[in-house]
């Protein structure tokens, strides 16, 4: 168990490195959230699932949000839990839409497209990455750097496409 702790630690370290690396760099920029499609749930079309993506970053979960509060954005209808948080978005809409479109960042760093479960996120230098699978997510987790590295590298060899479009 001592072992275990002690490679918790080392991750959440290496985590707060990197977060801190990326936003130096200016990393938080230097990837375009949607230039390419955006993943959005097959049966209602909604970006997210109708998860709220402001709420990733002010209540770190995945929060369902509401119709009530929608907004459109780049082709793609988004759900926020409320007219704030909506507003928010519609100020800067890249910095709260995820990383690659919603396609998994660990599939995406392998050179593959695979749609990410909103419910199945990190936040890495102030952005956020979806992920198909917990696995997918631990294994991102073990060489952050590198993968996100490789699959920004992907991302940006893709073809543009129409947002709203899914895979």
């Amino acid at each position: 168990m001592r072992q275990i702790g002690k490679q918790i630690l080392t991750l959440t370290k290496s985590y707060a490195t990197l977060c801190l690396l990326f936003l130096a760099l200016g990393f938080a920029q230097a990837v375009p959230a949607q230039e390419k499609s955006i993943i959005t749930n097959a049966l209602t079309g909604v970006a997210l699932s109708g998860f709220d993506p402001v709420a990733y970053f002010t209540e770190n979960t995945a929060t369902q949000g509401s119709p009530v509060n929608e907004l459109e954005w780049n082709g793609v209808t988004w759900y926020f839990v409320s007219a704030a948080n909506r507003d928010i978005f519609a100020n800067n809409p890249e910095v709260y839409a995820p990383l690659f479109g919603g396609h998994c960042a660990m599939a995406m760093a392998r050179g593959h497209l695979s749609d990410g479960n909103p419910q199945i996120f990190r936040m890495v230098g102030g952005r956020l990455m979806l992920f198909y699978s917990i696995g997918n997510r631990a294994a991102f987790d073990m060489a952050p750097g590198t993968a996100l590295a490789s699959a920004a590298t992907n991302w940006d060899a893709l073809p543009d496409r129409r947002a709203g479009q899914t895979e």
